[in-house]
């Protein structure tokens, strides 16, 4: 018979199963990973405060993009990375410890969604209303839509931590590299369909106004496109929508193959690596993107470059 302990505030975490012989070298992968998540998002928030011709919705938008993706891999990778150096009888954490990491795992996924939604906006704007496009991407227009995208993201993700917290728990194995929502409410004997519905509309929902915001912003775009003779217009459509085209594809192929693994417990090894690549893939590849194909920033670094040299 199953041994329960019910509702323990220490958690055991069972990580990734890899071996003695390969712990050091997925040690060096995920730091390494980790750093250049991190450099390349921290250098490139910075680059886009110091540089006023960076100063745009585009931009200050992307600046959200890489905050969320610094505090989505700073919330997993640090305790991963310490995981993996410990056996798995040490690999503990606390209750609370847990439901933050997993508040923290579900708001930037969320927000994620939320800030592409908004960037697909205005760059609608930018290229079927350019004209109006200053008077409507104001200052004040790219605050609101940004606090909307993280304060809908919050709303959403509390909701759906607040019904797991209200279950008791009987077991203490958190079957995952990190903590989540499903991780959590599979930690109790209870009745979990409220959860399941609520986590299943709240997908639905989301991925529903994603692909379909997507969807029509881009079906307008080509329309525009089409019609129009301005091979200017159509240059700059292609370079700026195929950027952030190419970012959405990756966070949702990312996103997709978690969901669709977590069906198939079978391939419970391969979902652990699909949830790390989720934050690792869009974290690193976000910077490289936006930096080759913008100008803007391919200007300013090679000033700085060029000015380094000169000193």
């Amino acid at each position: 018979m199953e041994n329960y302990t019910y509702n323990s505030f220490t958690l055991q975490m069972e990580g990734l199963k890899i071996t003695q012989e390969t712990m050091y070298p997925v040690f060096f992968l995920y730091l390494t990973s980790y750093i250049v998540i991190m450099v390349m998002n921290i250098g490139m928030s910075i680059l886009i405060v110091i540089d006023k011709n960076l100063h745009q919705p585009m931009y200050l938008l992307l600046c959200s993009l890489s905050v969320s993706d610094i505090i989505g891999s700073t919330n997993i990778m640090p305790r991963l990375l310490s995981d993996i150096l410990r056996p798995p009888s040490e690999r503990l954490t606390s209750y609370y410890e847990c439901v933050l990491q997993a508040f923290t795992t579900h708001m930037i996924a969320t927000t994620s969604h939320t800030v592409l939604m908004i960037m697909a906006f205005d760059r609608y704007v930018a290229i079927c209303n350019p004209l109006r496009y200053a008077a409507i991407m104001t200052s004040n227009m790219v605050v609101k839509l940004t606090v909307s995208a993280w304060g809908v993201a919050f709303v959403l993700v509390g909701i759906l931590l607040g019904l797991t917290i209200r279950l008791n728990r009987c077991r203490t194995l958190i079957m995952n590299p990190y903590c989540d929502n499903a991780s959590l409410f599979k930690l109790s004997c209870e009745s979990v369909f409220i959860n399941n519905i609520y986590g299943l509309t709240f997908t639905v929902v989301l991925l529903s106004a994603s692909i379909g915001s997507i969807v029509l912003t881009y079906a307008k775009i080509t329309v525009v496109c089409v019609t129009s003779k301005n091979q200017s217009l159509n240059s700059k459509a292609l370079k700026t929508c195929s950027t952030h085209l190419m970012v959405y594809m990756i966070m949702i192929f990312s996103g997709m193959s978690l969901i669709t693994l977590h069906r198939f417990p079978q391939y419970s090894d391969y979902r652990k690596l699909a949830s790390i690549l989720f934050h690792v893939i869009p974290g690193s590849l976000n910077p490289v993107i936006y930096g080759v194909q913008s100008r803007e920033i391919r200007t300013f670094l090679s000033k700085l470059i060029h000015s380094r040299k000169v000193s």
